[in-house]
């Protein structure tokens, strides 16, 4: 068999099991690996940077969305997503640049990498440990659960009140964010969505009423990434 033939067999695998398995990308089988990305970072969220025009996702951790609330000690909401980002634009600021090292591709065609500061600190690991964001155990292995057991200990960042895992925000969020919580002080809260939005028709932005509408149908929908141009997780930015 040619070269040729293994690539169309592999792409066409690949694409014919893309609903099992939505986070393969046909050039982390095919492909050539990426050198590593070296330069002055821009937070685009506390899980995601940009350097030189490249979406650099961070592997094997997830920080709150953009659009994301938690609460704090009081029960009081903030916008932990965007406490999260700052917390990353100050960290990465005391030592540039930062380097990233290539893992895979995402289903959004970003960069998943492992990324460390200019003096050596790794980012993903620092995130965890100061509760700005969690070990993702379905891509980590568990690779920072040390770092969360610390930060869950300490009730830093995240820990210090109640949130929602990110991955089951973006699964289950919409409908103004309604939800049922767990009666937990702190740690992780477990929501449902009470879910009134359809899939059909499909919508534009300019069609869409509300940020926590625009997410529904971005986590719910086959055709709610096109809402998400950027592949930064977040619909129609100018509503969020």
């Amino acid at each position: 068999m040619t070269v040729a033939a293994i690539a169309a067999f592999v792409t066409q695998f690949v694409v014919q099991h893309s609903e099992s398995a939505p986070d393969l990308n046909v050039s982390r089988w095919i492909g050539r690996s990426p050198e590593p990305i070296a330069g002055v970072a821009s937070v685009i969220d506390g899980d995601t940077i940009e350097i030189h025009g490249q979406r650099i996702r961070f592997n094997g951790i997830d920080a709150p969305e953009s659009a994301q609330q938690c609460d704090d000690a009081k029960g009081v909401r903030y916008r932990c997503g965007a406490k999260a980002a700052a917390a990353l634009d100050g960290f990465l600021a005391a030592s540039r640049p930062v380097t990233c090292t290539f893992v895979a591709w995402d289903r959004y065609n970003r960069f998943v990498g492992d990324c460390r500061r200019a003096d050596g600190a790794s980012v993903a690991a620092w995130m965890v440990e100061h509760g700005q964001a969690l070990d993702w155990p379905k891509y980590s292995h568990g690779a920072y659960s040390a770092q969360q057991a610390k930060a869950e200990a300490a009730k830093v960042g995240l820990w210090v009140g109640a949130f929602q895992p990110p991955w089951e925000w973006r699964a289950g969020h919409g409908d103004g964010g309604v939800r049922t919580t767990t009666s937990q002080p702190r740690g992780i809260i477990s929501g449902q969505v009470a879910q009134s939005y359809s899939c059909q028709p499909r919508r534009k932005c300019s069609q869409i009423s509300s940020c926590d509408e625009a997410q529904w149908y971005l986590s719910n929908c086959p055709w709610g990434g096109k809402l998400d141009r950027d592949g930064d997780g977040v619909a129609c930015e100018t509503l969020c």
